[in-house]
């Protein structure tokens, strides 16, 4: 099981940070290089225990997400429950921190490769590509958080 966790600091206040936690944003830095979608009902905040899916397409091939949010607080919290098209099954979490500077934005990403040969590409491949997906997601939140 990987458990991965990543950190930026914004020079923008976690209202102006969080606007980006919505279904109609995220895309915009989560899952840009799969064109990702994601497909909720009647709702346009995230709720606990709300079901979505997040779907895409990277380097020809469809990818889908089924996600189960576990947790969320506006301009604080969202976490959700995964299991992609691949029987990839984890947490994603994303916590925002008032600091000295403006905003904090921790990732956390635990995951798992179903099977044995699954995590064996985990420990020589996949873990180093997660991480630097991750970084790249929010490298591209800061960017977009910021004020012009």
């Amino acid at each position: 099981m990987a458990d991965l966790k990543f950190s930026v600091d914004i020079a923008e206040p976690p209202n102006e940070v969080f606007a980006f936690f919505v279904p109609q944003r995220m895309p915009l830095w989560y899952g840009r290089e799969m064109d990702a979608r994601f497909h909720i009902l009647g709702a346009s905040e995230f709720t606990a225990g709300q079901k979505l899916r997040i779907t895409g397409n990277l380097k020809g091939r469809e990818m889908m997400l089924g996600v189960t949010i576990s947790a969320y607080e506006w301009g604080k919290l969202l976490e959700w429950q995964f299991e992609d098209s691949y029987g990839v099954r984890g947490t994603q979490g994303w916590d925002i921190a008032l600091v000295a500077q403006g905003t904090q934005v921790t990732m956390r990403d635990s995951y798992r490769m179903p099977g044995l040969y699954g995590r064996i590409v985990d420990l020589a491949l996949t873990r180093f590509a997660v991480s630097l997906r991750d970084r790249s997601w929010l490298e591209r939140l800061q960017h977009l958080a910021k004020r012009r």
